[in-house]
């Protein structure tokens, strides 16, 4: 199928970006959304035109580097997939494709496509661990820990900080993914020593790093790849509020 790209160009945070509007041709309907970009770099290429930067690593739905806005939606029109999943056929024959970064401040844009998403890594290292000696590494089911609470923990332990929640929250709120990595330690045993402060010390560099505050909308949850529950942000709400009130 033949297709139109609008493609947002640009060379650095500090530069002005604008749309680019390509043609591809003869795209296979069973080929990835990244497949398609790189027969387009190669087609640019041919043309003396610089390629379109774009992150991916696994191209397995694993690591979320492939973060991109697709038709005005984070990951593209389909359901509980990255965009290194998404395959063409959700699209048609002669369709405008409009392809972005995200877009929130805490994610400047690096190139094009690219953003900086080291701001989720400065998050986790304020809180996303757990550092009380708990001891030698116990024997299997040492520790008895509920089947609803592993499975829930493990639910959020799914999240790999793509940031599509960030891109399509109005507010640019981190809370989804933030929660997530609380409820992932909180509800285990060795977590739950820390979990107020980690609560505390998340929300803190959160704030500092420029997210905003959570819609309450719901959208996070709707683009989330991974359908994370927006479960984790009311538990993480909970922790923080007791911390506070302990304060």
């Amino acid at each position: 199928m033949d297709l139109t790209l609008k493609v947002w160009r640009q060379k650095d945070a500090g530069t002005k970006g604008k749309f680019e509007t390509y043609t591809i041709k003869n795209v296979s309907k069973d080929s990835s959304f990244l497949e398609m970009l790189d027969v387009l770099n190669e087609q640019l290429i041919q043309q003396n035109i610089e390629p379109v930067a774009f992150d991916h690593d696994c191209r397995e739905g694993i690591c979320g580097m492939c973060s991109l806005y697709i038709n005005g939606r984070a990951h593209g029109p389909d359901e509980l997939v990255t965009t290194c999943q998404l395959h063409m056929r959700k699209f048609s024959h002669g369709e405008t494709i409009t392809i972005e970064p995200w877009r929130a401040a805490a994610f400047p844009v690096i190139k094009d496509l690219m953003v900086d998403r080291s701001a989720f890594d400065k998050i986790l290292q304020a809180g996303g661990f757990v550092s009380v000696n708990t001891g030698g590494i116990p024997d299997a089911n040492a520790i008895p820990i509920p089947k609803a609470d592993a499975d829930e923990a493990m639910d959020a332990a799914a999240c790999i900080g793509c940031g599509a929640c960030v891109a399509t929250c109005k507010n640019s709120s981190a809370m989804l993914f933030v929660s997530a990595k609380v409820s992932q330690l909180a509800l285990l045993p060795q977590g739950k020593v820390e979990a107020q402060r980690r609560a505390k010390a998340m929300v803190a560099k959160m704030d500092e790093l420029g997210f905003g505050n959570c819609s309450n909308t719901g959208a996070c949850e709707a683009e989330c790849p991974k359908g994370i529950s927006i479960a984790h942000i009311a538990r993480f709400n909970r922790e923080f509020l007791k911390a506070k009130l302990q304060d």
